[in-house]
C-alpha cells in the first residue's frame, strides 16, 4: 500500500453517484486498490443527517448503504476520537462547518491526505488530493 486517505464525504458521495465530478487522480486512487483509504465516522453522522433533512439522496437506506458501500470498497473505517474533537479548538477559523473540521483534525492527527473537492481545505495545514 502507497499512502493513507482519509477521503471526505461529499467525495465519498460523489465516488458514489456522480463519479465524473472527482478528479482523474482522485478517481485512480479510489479505484486502483493500492492506497489505504479511510471513511470517518464523522462522514456517516453527515450523511445520516443530511438524508434525514431530505439534503441527500441515495439508492438505499443509509444505514444500509453506508456499511455495504464501505465492505464492497474495502475502505477501513476511522472513528472519531478525543485528540481529534480537542484540537479543533487550534483550528484557525477560516469556516464554520463542523464535520470539515472534524476531518481535517483527522486528517492531521492520523498523518492522512484528505481526498477533497472542497477548496476551502487549502486555507488549512492538512494534506490533500484534489
Amino acid at each position: 500500500m502507497d499512502e493513507k486517505y482519509l477521503i471526505d464525504t461529499q467525495c465519498w458521495l460523489f465516488w458514489h453517484i456522480s463519479p465524473e465530478k472527482l478528479s482523474e487522480k482522485q478517481y485512480q486512487i479510489l479505484e486502483d486498490g493500492d492506497s489505504d483509504i479511510y471513511f470517518s465516522t464523522v462522514s456517516a453522522w453527515e450523511i445520516m443527517i443530511k438524508y434525514k433533512m431530505k439534503k441527500i439522496k441515495l439508492p438505499a437506506l443509509p444505514f444500509r448503504y453506508i456499511p455495504d458501500r464501505i465492505k464492497k470498497d474495502n475502505l477501513t473505517v476511522l472513528p472519531f476520537s478525543l485528540e481529534n474533537s480537542l484540537r479543533i479548538e487550534n483550528l484557525p477559523d477560516h469556516h464554520a462547518d463542523p464535520f470539515d473540521r472534524f476531518l481535517i483534525t483527522q486528517a492531521q492527527t492520523s498523518d492522512m491526505i484528505l481526498l477533497t473537492n472542497d477548496p476551502i481545505f487549502e486555507l488549512y495545514d492538512v494534506k490533500l488530493q484534489m
